[in-house]
Formats: structure tokens, C-alpha cells, sequence
């Protein structure tokens, strides 16, 4: 029996320069990578929405729809929004590099473009977009109140027991999509994240807590129900830990990796490792199954 061909990841290339689109074409196709070419940002809306790329190399400056403005309303489709969007352009003003940052693209490159940088950077954006997808569907199926915002307070995802939150405190969805934004593009702005954010719900308030920057332009945050303690209040209050220690043990507790645990919680996994040689202590248990059973017991009574 044949060992099946392994999937060749696929790339969108937006560029409206057939000298460019040609060069591109060939240092991608040499690297085992399946092209798809867009002249224009409505094509490329059009090409992503039925077959879905694995990244985009989006030229900044085009005719019709810019690079900017296509890559927001990209962005603003749930299902392409994970997408990894990268810049090429020859504007190397800090303006149009943060617009471009802005409009939700996680690099730029210079043109004339060096095949080899686009190449290694392509990669890493690759890894990164993959690792962070694993990990939103990890923390889907766990049950807890998480949601992700970029810089500009936007929200990124959230799990189904956050919107299912937020609606229960009376806060629609034209208000997420209106109101929200501001105040946690001020919260996420501010020198002291540790306070929290407290949003007036129509019905409760809720708290939101800083979790952790997951990438330059996101940011994982916990919602609070202020009418009950949380999981890692539980934990924290019930087995003497501290709150860096509930975290880990709740994560323990649904099965996560130490490598998985350090990307929600944007530390290493040796890290966690040493959180977990101070959980295990606490607990009086020697391993982390027996760890996660006394979180579990704990957060079932």
C-alpha cells in the first residue's frame, strides 16, 4: 500500500504586476507550494470563499479594492478570518506599515521580493496559524468563557460558552460589534491590565481578565460571570494555589500539554513544568493525572 501524498499547503498570491505575479509563481511552485493567483482584491475575496488558501501574499497597493481594504473585509469572514495575511509592498513609512498591521495582516515584506525571506517568513506564519488554530478548537470543546481581540478591539473568536455569556448578560450583537471595540482597544492599550475590564451588561455586568498576548496582533481573554467564582477561583481557594497555579491546573485538568498550556498562557513549557512541580506538592499527588482528578473532583462538588 502507497504512503498518501502529503497536502501541499496553498497560497494566494493578490497582485495586480504580471512581472511580479510571474516571479512569485516560480519561487513558490520550486518550494512545493500550490498558487492561486488574484489581480485584484474582489477576485481575491471571490477565489478565498471557494477554495480556501493556507495563507495570503497581498500586495498592498492595487487599483479597485487595496491590499488594506480587501484584507479587512477578508477578515471580517468567520470562516477565512484565521487566514494568515502578508504585506507586500514597496511602502516602508511606519504609516502604511501600521495600516497594514491594522487591517489585520500578521507581516510585510519589501519589494522587490527576496524569494528565499518570503520563503522562511511564509513558514513561520504557516506554524504559527496552525499551532493557533489547534489551540481555539482545544479551548472550543472545553466549556470555558474564552474570547480572543486584536489590538484594535475587534473580536477574533470566541468559545460558545462566551457568546452564550454574553447574551445571558444582555449584550447583542450589534453592541459587540459597535461598543465593545473601544473599550477594549482602551483596555488592551493601558499599562495595567491587571484591573480588568468591566462591561454593563443590560442584564449583569461581566468582568473581562488579560489572559495572555497570543500573537502581535491577538489577545486571549477570559469573560467573569460576577454572580459566581470562576473554575480557577475554585482552584485556587479549595487547593492553596496561586492564580499562575490554578491556570495551569485547569488546563491540566482538560487534558492540555505543557506545550499547549504555554501557548494559551504565553509561557514556556518548562514554565509550566515548574508550576506543575508546585502543584503537585500542594496536592500531596505525584503525577499530573492524579493532579487533574483532584481538579476535577473539586470543580464537580
Amino acid at each position: 500500500m502507497n504512503a498518501s501524498t502529503p497536502k501541499k499547503d496553498v497560497v494566494l498570491v493578490v497582485d495586480d504586476s504580471p512581472e511580479t505575479l510571474g516571479m512569485l509563481n516560480d519561487t513558490l511552485d520550486r518550494a512545493g507550494v500550490t498558487v492561486l493567483v488574484a489581480l485584484e482584491g474582489q477576485q481575491a475575496l471571490t477565489i478565498a470563499a471557494s477554495i480556501t488558501p493556507d495563507v495570503i501574499l497581498m500586495d498592498a497597493i492595487m487599483p479597485n479594492l487595496d491590499g488594506f481594504e480587501t484584507c479587512k473585509r477578508l477578515k471580517g469572514i468567520k470562516s477565512l478570518e484565521h487566514i494568515p495575511v502578508i504585506f507586500m509592498t514597496g511602502l516602508t513609512d511606519t504609516a502604511s506599515i501600521v495600516k497594514g498591521f491594522e487591517a489585520g495582516g500578521v507581516d510585510y515584506i519589501t519589494k522587490p521580493v527576496n524569494g528565499d525571506e518570503l520563503i522562511a517568513r511564509m513558514r513561520v506564519h504557516l506554524a504559527n496559524a496552525r499551532v493557533t488554530q489547534s489551540t481555539k478548537h482545544a479551548l472550543d470543546s472545553t466549556g470555558q468563557y474564552l474570547f480572543a481581540a486584536t489590538r484594535n478591539g475587534h473580536l477574533a473568536w470566541a468559545t460558545p460558552q462566551a457568546h452564550q455569556l454574553f447574551e445571558d448578560a444582555g449584550l447583542s450583537k450589534e453592541w459587540l460589534a459597535t461598543e465593545l471595540p473601544g473599550a477594549l482597544q482602551e483596555f488592551l492599550q493601558s499599562s495595567n491590565k491587571e484591573s480588568g475590564l468591566l462591561l454593563e451588561g443590560n442584564v449583569k455586568p461581566l468582568d473581562v481578565k488579560f489572559i495572555s498576548q497570543t500573537s502581535g496582533n491577538e489577545f486571549l481573554l477570559q469573560l467573569i460571570d460576577t454572580d459566581r467564582p470562576t473554575d480557577v477561583e475554585l482552584l485556587r481557594a479549595g487547593l492553596e494555589l496561586t492564580e499562575k497555579e490554578a491556570h495551569v491546573t485547569l488546563w491540566i485538568a482538560h487534558g492540555k500539554t505543557n506545550r499547549e498550556i504555554g501557548f494559551i498562557l504565553n509561557m514556556s513549557p518548562r514554565t509550566v513544568n515548574k508550576h506543575l512541580e508546585q502543584i503537585f506538592n500542594k496536592m500531596d499527588v505525584d503525577n499530573r493525572t492524579a493532579a487533574a482528578v483532584v481538579a476535577v473532583k473539586l470543580l464537580n462538588e
